[in-house]
């Protein structure tokens, strides 16, 4: 059997410990790697030792972020009776891109996971309860995913916060635009029948 050089092979399985990417993958970016121009590397790397180096979580939102608080925190455009609440920071850019909301973010680094061992206390709710403790936020929008652990993080998030006297909303979930209802499944169209809006 073919074995390859020790370096090669470390660079192999670290590669593959990144999410997405399987041993194939892992071989194939690696040799690209072995190819490519030295100043080409260099940028690389550096780029990687920047985001370790720079970039931390907002103080406020948990957003990730190279200044604290973040933009989205400190603009005076943003509405700050609405928070909208995310599982993972790339979902905050997903509604960003938008461009329809224009209220505050609160993100929570993961959702309840009991047979992964996530709880509440491995995700930052607690910071968005301190939150609310002003008068300015009227409405909380969960976005979180529309899957088992993302149902279960809203409805514990949502039996939090009711108590405080916040509106509590939840994104509207349903069949996907540019889809046909052939290809939904039962509770897509459970979910598309529930958040049914009139016309």
């Amino acid at each position: 059997m073919l074995e390859y050089a020790e370096p090669i092979v470390k660079l192999i399985d670290e590669l593959k410990r990144l999410p997405g990417v399987g041993g194939k993958s892992a071989q194939r970016i690696a040799f690209h790697l072995l190819r490519t121009e030295p100043a080409q590397i260099e940028r690389l790397v550096g780029a990687i030792q920047e985001v370790r180096d720079k970039i931390v979580l907002c103080s406020i939102c948990n957003n990730i972020t190279d200044v604290d608080p973040c933009r989205y925190c400190t603009s005076a455009a943003r509405d700050r009776s609405v928070i909208l609440v995310v599982e993972e920071p790339h979902n905050l850019v997903t509604v960003e891109k938008t461009r329809e909301y224009r209220g505050l973010y609160h993100v929570l680094h993961g959702a309840l996971s009991p047979l992964r061992g996530v709880g509440p206390d491995d995700i930052r709710i607690r910071g968005l309860l301190e939150r609310l403790r002003s008068d300015e936020v009227k409405e909380v929008i969960l976005a979180t995913n529309p899957n088992t652990e993302g149902e279960a993080t809203a409805n514990y998030v949502s039996r939090l916060v009711r108590p405080l006297g916040v509106k509590v909303t939840r994104i509207g979930m349903g069949v996907p635009v540019g889809s046909d209802l052939e290809y939904a499944d039962e509770v897509t169209m459970h979910k598309s029948l529930q958040n049914r809006t009139e016309m």
